[in-house]
């Protein structure tokens, strides 16, 4: 809530494992509402460089519970080697600081190729991540498309606020937050390159604003203009008719163009060229989609042997394979939102423009507008152009590579396993009566769940929030600590008293604080590390040892990848693992329950989404069982 697959990232040092950026401290609203974002923005401090000794003190106490002794003294040396006075850790210190002199962010754009643009494994799956809404309760196809009405002009309203740069600010602790980013996530689209990719935006302030977005059925492309010529938007009775004649154009299935989109992205940036090439009418086409607002997937029904909540989080994340509705997508669009006949509702979202936050605001917006909507307005009827078809013209060798993109990609959706759950016995309130962060609580828990089922700790990501700085995107949270595997092992010891376990609950819990103020206030290492890489490489100079040992690639190794997704609603958001034998797991903590995303590729013997979802669930039990027994709380 994001994203980028780990194996593809050891070359740079940057893994986007959790995705979503989500600090413990969750962001409130600015009660001084109605100033332009942009006169706050210039007032933000730009990313400090954090001190290099500091950076790697931390990082060998950040590898030590992934080591034995042996190996931990071994890269003790290369890490001192590295630090040494006047050596090459100081050396490329110094160029980073004079680097970070010129620029507003001296990561910003390095994190937006190496993490995202580079990236060249499929963005369905390994990099973006699907929302699920709470199902809705459709009796018929009128029922979707009045769904889909309503959200659609959901969306304008708060594109209202978008345009004119007046949003509410996000704020934490009195301080406002960069909110460059909720400007990115409309009227924007990834375009695939042969080797790196690139991101277009198209503000709409400007005069040649985009005023249309595309709509999906049965494959088919239509874009639907949701403005009249005054400007004003389209009314939901009027998008409802429009999205009508959508479906009575497209009761066939079509092309399967928007397939090639979930393609590796070389694969993808060849044929994109050739489709691009082939006829004029095409390079219209993928204008038109890659300058469209948002887009407007109306899917089939999708019903699998898992629970209802878990085909879901399929359906927003892959679309279920090509026999399904993973045809009914364009994978490289920001925002589709997924509106499907038997009530499956949601969204996926391309992570190279934003992380969480923007998408969740909005989508927080969306649900409140459809709940508080009452349809009072009369209006005159109103004359409408009839939606315009996007018709791809395409040749056998186009056909050819959309036979394979559909058999790539049914290949992925059957290796991806998918299971989401609501845990129910409580939520974050007890945590926080407790005294204890519930974020804190749900890491540590995780940790106690991996280590119950592997007798071992792991790399573990969560997602950091940077966005008090400027262009601030993430840093890494590194759950797993020496203080969480102590707790781990006395945790599964029967003969330590509950005094002795709840001790060291509270220490992790304490540790894992620290870390994540750490890490939002720019003080993480993981980005550190990375630019310090980065400075050499772009230098002509050999990849410094600390990047070559074995430890570090343990270090971003990472098999639990995790990210919080709060909302003011019941959404849960899901992304694949970032690698091949890890997790990704993803919460949103409620008052009085939390729902939970967890994969895993059911390639890997190691790892069993359900399983650490029911060693998790009973982590959680033995977590509140203890605070209760050893705080006397109460529920």
């Amino acid at each position: 809530m994001i994203g980028v697959v780990a194996r593809n990232m050891f070359k740079n040092g940057a893994v986007t494992a959790g995705k979503m950026a989500y600090p413990t401290q969750v962001p409130t609203k600015a009660p001084l509402v109605m100033k332009s974002f942009l006169s706050y923005q210039h007032t933000l401090p730009k990313l400090p460089l954090p001190p290099l000794q500091q950076t790697l003190y931390k990082y060998l106490l950040a590898v030590q519970p992934l080591l034995t002794e042996n190996e931990y003294q071994h890269t003790k040396e290369i890490v001192d080697e590295f630090g040494k006075p006047g050596g090459k850790g100081e050396q490329l210190q110094m160029k980073l600081w004079r680097r970070a002199q010129k620029l507003d962010s001296w990561l910003a754009e390095w994190w937006l190729n190496a993490a995202y643009l580079d990236f060249r494994h499929p963005v369905v799956v390994h990099s973006s991540p699907g929302i699920a809404f709470p199902v809705q309760n459709f009796t018929d196809q009128r029922d979707q498309l009045s769904f889909a009405a309503k959200l659609i002009a959901g969306v304008l309203d708060y594109k209202v606020a978008v345009d004119k740069e007046m949003l509410t600010i996000d704020m934490m602790g009195g301080q406002p937050l960069c909110m460059d980013q909720y400007y990115k996530i409309l009227s924007s689209c990834r375009v695939p390159g042969p080797k790196r990719d690139s991101v277009v935006v198209y503000p709409g302030n400007k005069a040649d604003a985009p005023r249309h977005i595309i709509v999906m059925h049965n494959n088919h492309f239509f874009a639907v203009d949701v403005y009249h010529p005054s400007g004003k938007p389209l009314a939901v009775s009027e998008l409802l008719s429009q999205l009508q004649t959508v479906v009575n154009m497209s009761q066939k299935p079509g092309d399967a163009v928007g397939i090639l989109t979930t393609e590796h992205r070389n694969t993808w940036g060849k044929v994109y060229k050739k489709l691009r090439k082939l006829d004029r009418t095409n390079k219209k086409n993928l204008e038109m989609i890659e300058r469209s607002i948002f887009l407007l997937c109306l899917d089939d029904t999708h019903s699998g042997p898992e629970e209802r909540m878990s085909v879901v989080a399929s359906q927003m994340l892959h679309g279920g394979g090509s026999h399904v509705n993973s045809c009914n997508r364009w994978a490289d669009k920001t925002l589709q939102f997924v509106i499907g006949i038997d009530g499956n509702c949601g969204t996926t979202y391309e992570h190279a423009p934003a992380e969480g936050p923007p998408v969740v605001s909005l989508l927080d917006h969306i649900m409140a507008f459809i709940d508080n909507y009452s349809d009072t307005a009369k209006s005159q009827p109103v004359h409408l152009p009839d939606p315009k078809q996007l018709k791809f013209k395409l040749d056998n060798e186009l056909y050819d590579d959309i036979e394979r993109a559909k058999q790539d990609m049914d290949s992925q959706v059957a290796d991806l396993q998918v299971h989401a759950f609501q845990f129910k016995p409580f939520g974050k309130n007890f945590p926080k009566q407790n005294k204890m962060s519930p974020d804190a609580f749900i890491q540590v828990a995780l940790q106690l769940a991996y280590y119950r089922i592997y007798n071992e700790a792991t790399a573990t990501y969560e997602s950091g929030s940077l966005r008090r700085y400027r262009q601030g995107r993430t840093d890494t949270i590194r759950s797993c600590s020496n203080d969480s595997l102590a707790f781990c092992k006395i945790m599964l010891d029967d003969k330590r008293m509950p005094s002795e376990k709840y001790r060291l609950f509270r220490k992790a819990i304490d540790a894992h604080k620290v870390y994540t103020n750490e890490t939002i206030f720019g003080d993480g290492i993981d980005r550190h590390l990375l630019g310090l890489k980065l400075t050499a490489i772009e230098a002509g100079e050999n990849v410094p040892e600390i990047f070559m040992d074995p430890a570090y690639q343990k270090a971003m190794h990472f098999k639990l990848s995790t990210s919080q997704v709060p909302s003011k609603y019941d959404i849960q958001m899901i992304f694949g693992p970032v690698v091949p034998d890890g997790h990704g797991v993803c919460y949103n903590p409620r008052e009085t329950h939390i729902n939970f995303g967890i994969s895993a590729f059911n390639s890997s013997p190691e790892t069993d989404a359900k399983k650490l979802a029911i060693s998790l669930a009973a982590s959680l039990l033995e977590l509140q069982s203890l605070t209760v027994q050893c705080e006397g709380s109460k529920l």
